[in-house]
């Protein structure tokens, strides 16, 4: 059980990258975590160490975003360790690239799975415990959704990778619409290219010039100290230059 002062944060995708950030970002502010990713060694050493260096509970727990009894046992985990749920961290997702003419509706419907599906399914499950912690905290119960530019401005060979990162602002918007009245919100924050793993094999985008993967870690943390009279439906985040609706 957690205390009135801990303050408790679901983060998937977190066992590198952005994810890995946020997570240690809260951590050190004292927030008690569960962390989600694929890989059970990485995810549970990180966990393990993030705990020790911190002093914080986190409570790691595998899960593939692709299999709806695993997001499910994710979400249940939580709730059974934990009585609060101060954010979501929706950061787990997959990219993929292609032309429209004849991208594979097979990889289509992977994309909708992990980067939409997942995420709506978590969101759903543990929404009892967001309106009990939303009505009870100054500062609300947040569901923070790492969206991207692709789903704000059209990029080319991203129609499908930029329709899931769409679909994930359209539904921290309603969520805020619908749940507000519960201290629940939604945020979608929107990177352009950020520095990490998925964009490593990048070779038409110079990583010097990308967005770091620290600002967006302090950007969305940030978020979490707002008080609940305040929402930011959307958080773009874009590279310097002349046309700031990039990537």
């Amino acid at each position: 059980m957690t205390t009135a002062e801990n303050r408790v944060a679901l983060v998937t995708g977190a066992s590198r990258g952005i994810g890995a950030r946020i997570a240690t970002a809260l951590a050190h502010r004292g927030w008690d975590l569960t962390l989600s990713a694929r890989r059970p060694e990485s995810l549970q050493e990180f966990a393990e160490n993030l705990a020790e260096k911190t002093g914080r509970r986190v409570l790691a727990v595998p899960a593939d975003m692709s299999d709806e009894d695993a997001v499910s046992e994710l979400a249940g985990r939580h709730d059974e360790s934990f009585d609060r749920l101060d954010a979501l961290v929706l950061n787990a997702g997959m990219g993929a690239i292609g032309p429209f003419s004849d991208f594979p509706l097979r990889k289509l419907d992977k994309l909708f799975t992990v980067n939409v599906r997942s995420a709506y399914q978590l969101v759903q499950q543990l929404l009892p415990t967001l309106r009990e912690t939303g009505t009870r905290s100054t500062t609300g119960a947040r569901v923070i959704a790492m969206a991207s530019m692709a789903g704000v401005s059209a990029e080319p060979l991203n129609s499908a990778y930029g329709a899931t990162k769409a679909a994930l602002i359209s539904l921290c918007e309603t969520l805020t619409v619908e749940e507000h009245a519960h201290g629940v919100s939604g945020v979608a924050v929107c990177p352009g290219y950020v520095a990490t793993d998925m964009t490593a094999s990048r070779d038409d985008v110079d990583a010097d010039t990308m967005i770091t993967a620290d600002d967006v870690a302090d950007q969305t943390v940030a978020v979490t100290q707002l008080s609940r009279t305040v929402v930011i439906p959307r958080l773009l985040l874009t590279r310097p230059g002349p046309n700031l609706w990039h990537a």
